[in-house]
Order: C-alpha cells, then structure tokens, then sequence
C-alpha cells in the first residue's frame, strides 16, 4: 500500500448541522469503497456569516467560496455540495467528480396541523429563504403573508412551534437526512410548486488532476456517481445558466428520466428525460411554465433548449438583471 493510498481523506464542509451531516454521508461512502479513514474539514462561508437574506446579497455562491478555497490550497482532498447551491458556471481548477443518487427532490411544508397549503388559513405568515418558494407560494395562496427568513432547519421550525409563523416551506431531502421526517405536514407536488435546479442533489467536487494524485479516490467518485441523477440535475442547470440566473432567483426546474430498459444500467441516447421549468416575478403574479422531453444523453442541450422557450416567452422580463 503507498503512501497516498494510507493517507485519510478530508472532506471540506460547512460547520452548519445538514452540512456535516451530508459531508458524513459522503464520508462513510467513500470509506466504505476505499477502506480508508476520512475527516472533516469545517469551513466556514459568507452565507453563514452574513445577516439579511441571501438575495440582498448576491445568492450566487455564497455557500461554496470557503470549501473550494479549502480544496485548491490543499487542505480538503474533496468538498461536498447541496447541488442547488452550486453556481452553474465552472470554478477554474475543479470538477464535479461524483453527483451521488438524487434524494428526494421535492419541497415540504411544515406547518403543524395543515396538511397543504390549502389548509393554512387566510392571512397567516409562512417562512422562507428562497425567492423561487416565495413566488410560488405568493402565486398559489396571494392571502399568505410570505416572510423572508434565514436559520438552519431547526431554527426555522422552532418558529413554528412557537407560533410565530404558521409554517416553512423545506426541503423535503434535507429533512430526510436529518432524520425529522416527522416534521413534515405536506410533500408539495411538483405541481405545486416546483423545486430549485439541482434540488435533492450532492455534488463531490474535487480538483481536476485528482486522478493523477490519488487514483484510489477517484475510482472510488466514479462508483458514487450516479449518471441517471447526473443527466437530469444538468438538464436544470443548463435552464439555470442558460437563463443567466442565479441559484437564489425565482427559477425552478425540474427533470425525469425514464427507467433504463430491462438488463441495462447505461444513460443510453434511447432514454427519455422530461424536464419542466418555470420563471416567476417574486410576487407571484406573473408565472411562466413550460416542458420538454429529449434524449437523456444529451441533458445539456435540452435545458438549454428549454431555456430559449422560457425567454421566448418573455423570461427576461421577470429575471430583470442578468445574476451571473
């Protein structure tokens, strides 16, 4: 065994409890191919330090910067993403090296005894971060009150439990891997609201020469990698980058591909992706929503594809100034 192949492998995270918690995940994956130790290195990144709502501060990135800075200078062999949060254009030096099988990818609402948002009475108050959850909720319930918040998940649902908003809108995946599924008093139908590119995903990003360096790692990312999940998160980013919006701006994607045929694994040209997506003006009186089908193998090109019918359809007019 050499000198690489003893060495642990360090894992840039955000210090914030779903971070750690999905950084473990990968962590214990990648031991379990490997049979080497790991560790985490905690960073911390101007999303977890700056007060008011992403959006007032640019949303693009915010939660990324410290642990690729961690990964270029040496420090974490590999960093671990929410997807959704992962700006679309490229960091110089680095690669997605593995998008592990999507979780869940819908969005929750947490809110006590409603079991839709249909149920929530008129006029109360509902939380979230997300200008995309905002005006879709805004677009469904124009009575709500929709407040801006900012917290982790537990600090979110303490004000629901306390009474001080009616309920959250969540990340289903997120509360799945913390364990509080108990939390959840409606999955929202992507038909009611569509979720964030990206959403449910990790990405393992890693710098581009890995397998130069440590080619045990880099056979043990492409195990995790899951191309099914793959095609489809490219479909919605390329809607995302091509739209020149960023990951905080009122855009949702969404893609399905079909199961492969029976005795095949492979993301062949034969399987179809269905992809969605819609553009809103954050307060929700203006929606545009439209979907394609194409090749699985070429996810790329779709999203685009159905980017350049969004903004056919007057898209831009909603976006404002490009974010990117």
């Amino acid at each position: 065994m050499d000198y690489v192949t003893q060495n642990p492998i360090r894992v840039a995270t955000r210090r914030s409890q779903l971070a750690m918690t999905q950084s473990h995940l990968i962590a214990n994956e990648l031991a379990r191919l490997t049979g080497r130790p790991t560790e985490l290195v905690e960073v911390t990144t101007l999303g977890d330090v700056t007060k008011g709502s992403v959006s007032s501060f640019g949303g693009v990135g915010v939660f990324v910067g410290a642990v690729r800075e961690a990964i270029l200078d040496g420090r974490a062999d590999i960093g671990v993403h929410s997807l959704k949060d992962l700006p679309t254009y490229p960091q110089e030096g680095l690669t997605i090296a593995a998008i592990p099988r999507r979780e869940d990818p819908s969005d929750a609402l947490c809110a006590g005894t409603a079991t839709s948002l249909d149920g929530l009475a008129r006029g109360v108050s509902v939380g979230t971060g997300s200008l995309r959850r905002g005006a879709q909720l805004r677009a469904q319930r124009p009575d709500l009150v929709v407040v801006d918040i900012r917290g982790n998940v537990e600090t979110r649902l303490a004000r629901v439990a306390d009474g001080d908003l009616a309920g959250v809108i969540l990340a289903t995946a997120g509360l799945h891997r913390l364990g509080r599924h108990s939390a959840i008093s409606a999955r929202l139908n992507p038909q009611v609201m569509l979720p964030a590119p990206g959403q449910g995903a990790l990405a393992v990003e890693t710098r581009f020469d890995l397998e130069s360096r440590d080619a045990d790692l880099h056979k043990a990312l492409s195990t995790l990698d899951d191309l099914t999940t793959r095609a489809a998160v490219t479909s919605e980013r390329a809607v995302l980058n091509e739209l020149e919006a960023g990951c905080s701006a009122p855009v949702a994607a969404l893609a399905v591909v079909s199961e492969p045929p029976i005795g095949s694994e492979q993301l062949s040209q034969d399987r179809d992706l269905f992809l969605q997506a819609l553009v809103a003006s954050i307060d929700g009186s203006q929606v545009i929503r439209l979907s394609v089908s194409g090749p699985a193998g070429d996810a790329d090109r779709v999203g685009r594809e159905l980017a350049s019918e969004l903004l056919a359809a007057g898209a831009a007019s909603l976006l404002g100034e490009p974010r990117q």
